[in-house]
């Protein structure tokens, strides 16, 4: 591809990266010398969060979103909502921070057991600090597609996206009309994935990001292996064919919706 990709949502700071390569560091100096310029690395917790924001530091193309995921909040007691704002306090100098976004937050009922409430309890606050800051929010939505929904209908004020989308048509344009971007992963490009891509279709192209969601979540034909930003070549090829017009167009649009998105 001669056009630049952005990786709207990655997680380089999981162990996978050093325990299946060389590290995340290694991959990353490849990946940057090739068709990726730019990542949003993307915390889940108290304990990752700040090792996310410093990859951010070091890598000049790296930006951060630091959150707390509704997976991970079933370790935390409430009381953890105000350390994750004590830290946002603490780099409020976002942009010099390179902090873009509080995320991933949502709700995730797959893995079972869960606690919706204390899910909702997360999401909800988290959102109230999105507005209080100013920052736009990543939406992780497993399963919870309804709930997702009213929820950030609550707060007409905070604008956001809807990572690894898996939901309808139907609330893909609902989203949309409220100023909502909707971005697809790798699962874009699976055999099995006709549904997801008549959703991409029906999403317009200026509110349209891509993303690896690294390392899970590996394109076709790379299914199975540790997945990083140097494959989202596939995902924009995939969509590209949805939308009739060539990869490089593709990543020219979603490099630009995914600068306005994050404010860059």
């Amino acid at each position: 591809m001669s056009g630049k990709l952005f990786d709207s949502h990655a997680h380089y700071y999981d162990m996978r990266f050093a325990e299946e390569s060389e590290g995340a560091d290694v991959l990353l100096s490849e990946i940057f010398a090739g068709d990726v310029d730019r990542i949003v690395n993307v915390g889940t917790s108290l304990g990752n969060n700040p090792i996310c924001l410093a990859m951010a530091q070091k890598w000049s193309g790296m930006y951060a979103a630091v959150g707390i995921h509704p997976s991970d909040c079933a370790e935390y007691g409430c009381d953890a909502l105000g350390k994750f704002e004590d830290f946002l306090a603490e780099h409020r100098d976002f942009q010099r921070e390179k902090i873009v976004a509080i995320g991933e937050i949502g709700f995730d009922y797959h893995w079972e057991p869960f606690d919706k409430e204390k899910q909702r309890f997360f999401f909800e606050g988290q959102m109230r600090l999105a507005e209080k800051y100013g920052l736009p929010v990543i939406i992780h939505d497993r399963e919870a597609h309804g709930d997702s929904f009213e929820t950030v209908l609550k707060f007409p004020n905070v604008r956001g996206v809807f990572h690894s989308y898996s939901g309808s048509v139907e609330l893909a344009r609902e989203l949309v009309k409220r100023g909502w971007y909707i971005s697809f992963s790798g699962v874009a490009t699976f055999k099995n994935a006709a549904r997801v891509r008549e959703v991409v279709a029906s999403v317009p192209l200026d509110r349209l990001l891509i993303e690896t969601d690294c390392p899970y979540l590996a394109p076709h034909p790379m299914r199975g292996h540790l997945n990083h930003s140097g494959y989202l070549h596939y995902t924009a090829e995939a969509i590209a064919e949805v939308f009739g017009k060539t990869p490089d167009e593709i990543a020219d649009i979603t490099h630009k919706n995914t600068e306005i998105f994050f404010g860059l």
